[in-house]
């Protein structure tokens, strides 16, 4: 861990262990991420997604429809970044990783939630269900707390 101070700003590098037990203490509570993927021309695209209540260990987890744009975004490069804001508490949040998507059915089990229903109308056993997994691998966080403070923590996964 590295840290640099001046008068206005104060910097972290966290890593491993201390880094996903902030990470996790930073987006617990946090309902909606925008998962930024890569469209067919090269340009960005996002979207909101429901983030899972499981607790960070490195992975976040989420439900999509097989068939979504995102799906096949993530097919052609796997690299997504998810961003969360929670301006009420200064905490504004940007993890990248790499995704992947599958149908395991064991999964979607212990992911679903009856809110579910409204995307997915014939439930957990709908065929268009799919888990779609980010492995986060580098978050940034700021914070500003006063006039004066603003925090950066960097993490890296080891």
């Amino acid at each position: 861990m590295s840290e640099k101070h001046d008068q206005d700003s104060h910097y972290k590098e966290l890593s491993g262990h201390e880094g996903q037990a902030k990470i996790a203490e930073l987006v617990k509570g946090i309902r909606i991420a925008m998962m930024t993927t890569v469209a067919k021309d090269g340009s960005m695209s996002s979207r909101p997604m429901a983030v899972q209540e499981d607790p960070f260990n490195g992975t976040l987890w989420f439900l999509t429809r097989q068939g979504s744009e995102k799906v096949e975004e993530v097919g052609q490069d796997q690299h997504v970044t998810l961003t969360f804001a929670e301006p009420k508490d200064s905490k504004y949040i940007t993890l990248k990783g790499i995704a992947s998507v599958n149908q395991d059915r064991g999964k979607i089990q212990d992911l679903w939630n009856p809110l579910y229903k409204a995307w997915f109308p014939k439930g957990k056993d709908d065929p268009q269900i799919a888990v779609l997994r980010v492995e986060v691998n580098e978050a940034d966080y700021w914070e500003a707390s006063g006039s004066r403070l603003v925090m950066l923590v960097k993490y890296a996964a080891a």
